[in-house]
């Protein structure tokens, strides 16, 4: 996945757990948890507001991009490479 969370880190560097942080926010335990697996398709700007003032931090301090590495090669594939390479072909 492109998208890291790195709520963990901020978690550990503001000495919190997610227990307290979820009370904190206003979510439950299992959400926060989903979210700090990156196992969400989204999250509101909303929750998102509220975790950054509760870790006092930056939106981009929890998450981050990382482009997808092709298996055969070190140069990443921009996103419309990646979109062509996935279109089923019309040659036959």
């Amino acid at each position: 996945m492109p998208i890291v969370v790195n709520l963990d880190v901020m978690l550990a560097k503001r000495k919190m757990s997610g227990k307290e942080l979820a009370a904190a926010v206003g979510i439950t335990e299992p959400n926060l948890s989903l979210l700090r697996t990156g196992k969400v398709k989204g999250v509101r700007f909303s929750t998102l507001e509220r975790i950054c003032e509760v870790l006092a931090c930056q939106p981009g301090d929890i998450l981050a991009y990382e482009a997808m590495v092709p298996r055969d090669s070190q140069i990443p594939l921009s996103p419309a490479r990646q979109m062509i390479n996935q279109m089923p072909s019309n040659h036959t």
